[in-house]
Formats: C-alpha cells, sequence, structure tokens
C-alpha cells in the first residue's frame, strides 16, 4: 500500500528525540511435513527467520506514548512468505475521559479459540500463520471516548491493506495459486477509507461489544478470469482476490460464573453478494488444582456457523461469478488446555473441529515452554482428515505438519 511509508516517515519525524526502551524477540522456524508435496513446487521442509523489535518512549509525564514496531520474515522457499511491515508505529496520547491514537496500529476484537469472525480493522496476514491469527499493520486515528455507560471507539482507516497468500512454492497453500494482481469493487482501490464504531461496557458477569464496520472487506471473495483458464483441458491457472465495499455489524460477549467462561460472537454483512451471517458460541470449563497440583485444565466447546457453506460451486465459478472460501459453516469445536502454572509458563492446547456434515476434521495441537527468562521453545501440529474434494478444507488434506519456533526475546 503506498501510503504506509509516508505515514510512517511523518510519525518518525515527529517522534521525540529522547532515548526510549527497545524490546522484541527474533525466531528461528522449521515446518515439516509428513506427506509428499502434491506439486513439484513445493519442499517437505521450510526453514525461515522473524525479527520483530519493539521500540517505546513515554513523554509529557505518562501522558503520552510513541511506539514502533517493525517486523522482517525471511523464509528459506517461499518468496511470498519473505516479506517486512510495520506492525505499529503510533502515537498515543491519554486524558482522563478519552484517549486519541494516531499512526499505524493493531487493534483485536472478539472472544473465540477458533475463529475470529468479528475481528475486522486489521488485515489476516495470511503466510505467517494459516489461524488467521497474525495481522499486518493499520493506518489508523482511533479517537476513544470513555463514559460511565461504556466505552466508545471511533475509528477512521486511510487505506487498505492486502491479504498475504504463499507462493507456488509456498505450503500450505490453495489448490489453486492465488494472483498478485487484485480487484476492488471501489474505484479508489486501496485507497479507500474505511470507518469503524465499536461500544464495549460491562454489564455485570458479562463483558459486551457491539460494532459496525464499513469499508472495504478484509475477507476477499474470488474470481477466475477466462485467461486464467486452458479452454483445452478446463484448467485453472490461477484464481484472483475481489475486495469489496461491505458494511458489518457484529457482537461480541463473554461472560464469567465461577469456573465457566460462556462466549460469542455473530455479525451479518452486506456487500459481497447475499447477505452473510456468521455466528460462534461456546465455553470454557476450567479444573483448578487437577490433584492438588498447580495444574489446570479448560476445557473448551464451541460451536461455529456459516450460512454460504464450504463447498465451490465450480460451473458457477467458470463463469467468472465470485466465490467464498469459508471453512466453517456448520462446526464443533472440542479441546483441551492445559496450563501447568509453573516458571516456566508451560501450556498445552489441543483441539479437533469436526464438520457436522460430514467435510472432514482437522486437528491441532499448540505446546510452549519458556527456558530461562529469554528463551521460548513452541510446537504446532496441525492435519486435516477426511475433507471431500470441492471443499475448502480439501486442498490442505496432504499437509499435515510440524512446526517448531525458537525464540529469543530481549
Amino acid at each position: 500500500m503506498r501510503r504506509l511509508p509516508v505515514i510512517a516517515v511523518l510519525l518518525a519525524l515527529a517522534c521525540p528525540a529522547q532515548a526510549g526502551e527497545w524490546r522484541g524477540h527474533v525466531l528461528g522456524e522449521w515446518l515439516g511435513f509428513v506427506e509428499d508435496p502434491a506439486y513439484s513446487s513445493q519442499y517437505n521442509s521450510y526453514f525461515s527467520v522473524t525479527a520483530e523489535p519493539e521500540y517505546f518512549h513515554e513523554f509529557s509525564e505518562g501522558d503520552d506514548l510513541f511506539t514502533f514496531k517493525p517486523y522482517l520474515l525471511l523464509d528459506q522457499h517461499d518468496s511470498n512468505r519473505t516479506h517486512a511491515d510495520i506492525r505499529e508505529l503510533s502515537w498515543i496520547h491519554a486524558a482522563d475521559d478519552w484517549e486519541l491514537m494516531a499512526g499505524i496500529g493493531k487493534v483485536y476484537w472478539g472472544v473465540m479459540e477458533a475463529a475470529h469472525l468479528v475481528d475486522v480493522i486489521n488485515q489476516t496476514d495470511l503466510v505467517v500463520n494459516i489461524d488467521g491469527e497474525d495481522k499486518l499493520g493499520q493506518p489508523m486515528i482511533d479517537l476513544t471516548l470513555i463514559r460511565d455507560w461504556g466505552i466508545v471507539d471511533l475509528f477512521v482507516l486511510p487505506g487498505f491493506r492486502e491479504r498475504t497468500f504463499p507462493s507456488k512454492q509456498g505450503r500450505p497453500r490453495f489448490a489453486i495459486p492465488v494472483d498478485d494482481d487484485v480487484l476492488y469493487a471501489s474505484g479508489a482501490e486501496e485507497l479507500h477509507t474505511d470507518l469503524a464504531l465499536r461500544w464495549s461496557h460491562t454489564l455485570g458477569a458479562f463483558d459486551i461489544g457491539i460494532a459496525h464496520f464499513s469499508g472495504t472487506s478484509r475477507e476477499p471473495r474470488f474470481v477466475i478470469r477466462p485467461a486464467a483458464i486452458n479452454p483445452a483441458t478446463l484448467s485453472i491457472s490461477k484464481v484472483t482476490p475481489l475486495y469489496e465495499t461491505i458494511d458489518q455489524t457484529s457482537i461480541d460477549l463473554q461472560a464469567i460464573y465461577g469456573s465457566w467462561l460462556l462466549k460469542m460472537e455473530a455479525l451479518t454483512r452486506s456487500g459481497q453478494g447475499d447477505r452473510i451471517n456468521s455466528a460462534a458460541a461456546g465455553f470454557e470449563y476450567t479444573f483448578v488444582g487437577v490433584r492438588e497440583s498447580a495444574l489446570d485444565v479448560d476445557v473448551i466447546m464451541e460451536f461455529l456457523y456459516d450460512d454460504r457453506g464450504d463447498r465451490i460451486d465450480v460451473t458457477r465459478a467458470l463463469t467468472g461469478a465470485p466465490f467464498t472460501l469459508s471453512p466453517f459453516q456448520k462446526d464443533l469445536v472440542l479441546g483441551a488446555r492445559l496450563t501447568l502454572n509453573d516458571a516456566a509458563s508451560s501450556e498445552l492446547l489441543a483441539s479437533v473441529i469436526i464438520d457436522l456434515d460430514g467435510n472432514g476434521e482437522s486437528y491441532n495441537l499448540e505446546a510452549s515452554r519458556r527456558f530461562g527468562d529469554s528463551w521460548k521453545l513452541s510446537l504446532e501440529a496441525r492435519g486435516i482428515s477426511n475433507a471431500p474434494d470441492g471443499t475448502t478444507q480439501s486442498s490442505f488434506s496432504d499437509d499435515t505438519r510440524l512446526r517448531m519456533e525458537l525464540a529469543r526475546y530481549f
């Protein structure tokens, strides 16, 4: 996005000259696959290095904060995964009943474990990890009003970030590569200014958030252009992302009752063909001090719904009709999180997502442990089974993988 470097330079020139503090981490990652690659351009293992330092400086007796967090990832094989970004470059001014943030930042909305339905401000950095939790920095102005009846955030988002996708050499990736060129419904394209509003409040045991977003959808639909179709074989060489202008209204809430954590997210969206309705709801129950030990066990259950379905109508897609890749149309999430509560912050999360229409299951295992004050080892295993052809998940059926990360914090 062309506007991002301009904002970065202006903020850097405006930041205070006094010394601040640096922190952050660098990490090495190994990504290995159980099955041989489905395409000759792919590999069985990938190595990468990531650096994410952070500079922050408080001034005006703590009323102002400047933050700069660059990001760099170098991947052994995937040229699209090798990229740099500015995750944060912002100035925050805090007053008694209001706060103003200007620059590049990250904002997270939502409460669910498996799906992040209402998290619409920042674009997903999909090449970092397919779980959708990594985000690109978003230029924004955020005015926060703090009142007795709730907190109101008013967002102006000047400019759009395109979603990152793996290259032909990347893995996992969709069966058909995603084109580097994109289409926009708005004539302003990536320079479109988006607007968002969110009210949040605590009502008894409930934390609630209600939001509306109007602007370019962070989640694209896809189009198959005629030039991408081989008439002799009807094979498709690539698909093109289509970013449309949407209006999305959402709600997220959670409540704590003793050992129970109840949570829910829901949205309705217009601007991408038929109106879209998605929802997720579930709970976590914590067994504290199992067998009089320091071990806590969280049992997780969530239900995911999306009225778009997860099958691609290939016949319609070949006519140029936009289509959506939505993995969660009617799915049940079952999981457990083990927290050892030790000095090393050891944790283990295991979960399975079951498609209730019989379209397969996906498995996930995550573990992490600190070593000393500066090192952290993270392990992740993911796989998919029984996914029929024509579903979103079928592209990743032969991509059972293990990820190992070793991070050094400073």
